[in-house]
C-alpha cells in the first residue's frame, strides 16, 4: 500500500482506467441510485479530467485537476500488441477509456497520470495547491487506531502521533478514507462490524454489521514472459498499452484484463521459472473475479495485523476465465507480430491443462487493487447506503475502495478519485456548502 500523501497514486504504475459502463450501473443498481450510473459518472469524468488527447465532449474533459495523456511515442513492443490484437479480431481504439469500455472491449495505448516525465499523484493534483489554506491541515507520520464515538454518532478519531495518542473531534462528520485493508480494520477496532469477530477479541460491540471486511475483491495476475532479442528501452511507466476483452462471448462486459509490462516481471519461486534479463511480460489476469474473500483481526489493538484471507481462484468460474486468459495472451505474444522483437515465450510455455493449471495456481500475484470490504447497498451485507454514510452510524462516512460493491474493469486509482469527487458532493449538499470556494472547480 501506498504509506505517503496520495496514497497507491505515489507508487502504482500510474494508469488511468475509468471502469467499463456495466460497472457503474452495476454501482446504481446496488446502491438504488442513478448518480452511481454511468450516465451520471460520465459528468464527474468530464470535470475530474484534464485530458490531453482527442476532444470527446461527452465522455472526455478538460481543464481538471487529473492530468491524462497517452505516451507520445510508444515503445515498438507497444504497437506490436495492437497489431496482434487487430490480427485475431480484437477492435483497436483510440483510447482505453470512453468509447471503448462500454462494449466487449478491446486494445488500445494506455492512459497516464504523467506530465513531463514526472508522476501526478492525486495528493498532488488535488491537495498540494491548497497547501497554504489556514483551514486546512496535513498531519504526516500519523495513524488512525480508532473512531470516537457518543453513543452511535462518531465524533471524531484517535491518532498515534510519534508515539503519543491524540483525539481530533469533528464537528460535522468524520470520513475514512484508509483504502479497503484499514478502513475495514478500523471499523472492527472500534466496535462496527461482525460480532462474532468483535466479541472473539474483547472489542465492545458499538454495532453490528455483518458486512465489514467481507466481500473482499481484487484482480489477479499470471504473468505471462517473453525475452527480447536485443535490450529494449521502458516507455512511460512501463505499461503503455493495455487490453481488456472476455473469456466468454455470452459475457456483457470484458473479464479478462492485460497490463503489457515492457520489462520482464519474475515468475514466484513456485513455478520453478527463470526469468530472463530482457524481456517484457503481459501482467494477465481477472478483471471480474467471483472469488470473494474476507479479512480478520488478529487482536483488538493498533499493531495487531489484520489478517487476509482472499481466496483467489476458489471460484470454478475463475479458473475457467484465467485459463482462457493465458490461452489469449500466448496466442499474441507468439504471434508474428512480436516475432522481430522477442526470441521466445519464457513463461508459462507450452503445457498441457493440467500443467496451466498448475502454473496459473503457482503465479498468481495481486494485482494490488484491493477492493469491496464495506460495500455499498441495500442488503443485510452493504455497510454504506448510496451516500456513503455507515448504516446505523451517525457522522460517519467512507471514502475509498471498500465501498465498491464489485471490483472495477481496470486499475482502480481512477474510480476511487471519482469515489473521492462523490463524497465530496455528498457531504456540500449535507452541510450546504458554496459550489465554489476561493474560484477553484467543485472538485476541489
Amino acid at each position: 500500500m501506498g504509506k505517503g500523501l496520495g496514497g497507491g497514486s505515489s507508487i502504482n504504475v500510474m494508469v488511468w482506467a475509468r471502469g467499463h459502463k456495466g460497472d457503474w450501473d452495476h454501482f446504481a443498481a446496488e446502491a438504488g441510485d442513478d448518480a452511481w450510473g454511468y450516465q451520471s459518472i460520465l459528468g464527474y469524468y468530464r470535470r475530474i479530467e484534464d485530458w490531453q488527447g482527442a476532444p470527446d465532449p461527452t465522455r472526455r474533459g478538460v481543464g481538471g485537476p487529473a492530468y491524462v495523456a497517452q505516451p507520445q511515442a510508444p515503445q515498438p513492443i507497444a504497437e506490436a500488441l495492437l497489431s496482434a490484437a487487430s490480427t485475431i479480431g480484437i477492435p483497436v481504439y483510440d483510447s482505453p477509456n470512453g468509447k471503448m469500455m462500454e462494449g466487449p472491449g478491446g486494445a488500445s495505448i494506455a492512459e497516464l497520470r504523467i506530465r513531463d516525465g514526472k508522476r501526478q499523484s492525486v495528493f498532488g493534483s488535488y491537495v498540494r495547491p491548497l497547501m497554504s489554506r489556514p483551514n486546512l491541515t496535513v498531519l504526516t507520520d500519523a495513524l488512525v487506531t480508532r473512531l470516537i464515538f457518543d453513543g452511535k454518532r462518531v465524533t471524531g478519531v484517535e491518532v498515534l502521533v510519534d508515539g503519543e495518542r491524540r483525539q481530533f473531534t469533528a464537528r460535522c462528520e468524520t470520513v475514512l478514507s484508509l483504502g479497503a485493508i484499514n478502513t475495514p480494520k478500523v471499523l472492527m477496532q472500534s466496535g462496527i462490524g461482525p460480532e462474532d469477530e468483535l466479541q472473539a477479541h474483547g472489542i465492545p460491540v458499538v454495532q453490528h454489521l455483518p458486512g465489514v471486511g467481507r466481500n473482499h475483491q481484487d484482480h489477479l495476475a499470471f504473468g505471462c514472459t517473453w525475452a527480447y532479442r536485443k535490450p529494449e528501452a521502458v516507455g512511460g511507466s512501463g505499461c503503455e498499452a493495455k487490453l481488456y476483452w472476455k473469456s466468454d462471448a455470452r459475457l456483457s462486459q470484458p473479464d479478462i484484463l492485460q497490463c503489457q509490462l515492457e520489462f520482464s516481471v519474475p515468475s514466484p519461486i513456485e513455478t520453478g521459472l527463470e526469468t530472463p534479463e530482457h524481456g517484457w511480460t503481459m501482467f494477465n489476469g481477472l478483471a471480474q473475479p467471483k472469488s470473494r474473500g474476507r479479512l480478520r483481526l488478529s487482536g483488538p489493538n493498533t499493531n495487531d495485523p489484520i489478517l487476509i484471507e482472499p481466496n483467489s481462484l476458489s471460484a470454478p468460474e475463475d479458473m475457467a476465465a484465467a485459463l482462457t486468459a493465458v490461452e489469449l495472451c500466448r496466442e499474441l505474444g507468439n504471434s508474428d507480430g512480436f516475432m522481430p522483437l522477442v526470441s521466445g515465450e519464457t513463461a508459462p510455455g507450452p503445457r498441457d491443462r493440467s500443467g496451466m493449471i498448475d502454473f496459473i495456481r503457482k503465479s498468481a500475484v495481486t494485482y494490488w487493487h484491493q477492493s469491496c470490504t464495506a460495500k455499498m447497498g441495500r442488503d443485510s451485507m452493504s455497510v454504506v447506503d448510496n451516500e456513503l454514510k455507515v448504516y446505523c452510524i451517525d457522522g460517519l462516512r467512507i471514502a475509498d475502495s471498500s465501498i465498491m460493491p464489485r471490483i472495477t474493469t481496470g486499475n482502480t486509482m481512477a474510480p476511487c478519485v471519482v469515489i473521492g469527487e462523490r463524497a465530496a458532493d455528498l457531504i456540500r449538499t449535507t452541510h450546504s456548502l458554496p459550489n465554489l470556494i476561493g474560484g477553484l472547480t467543485q472538485s476541489n
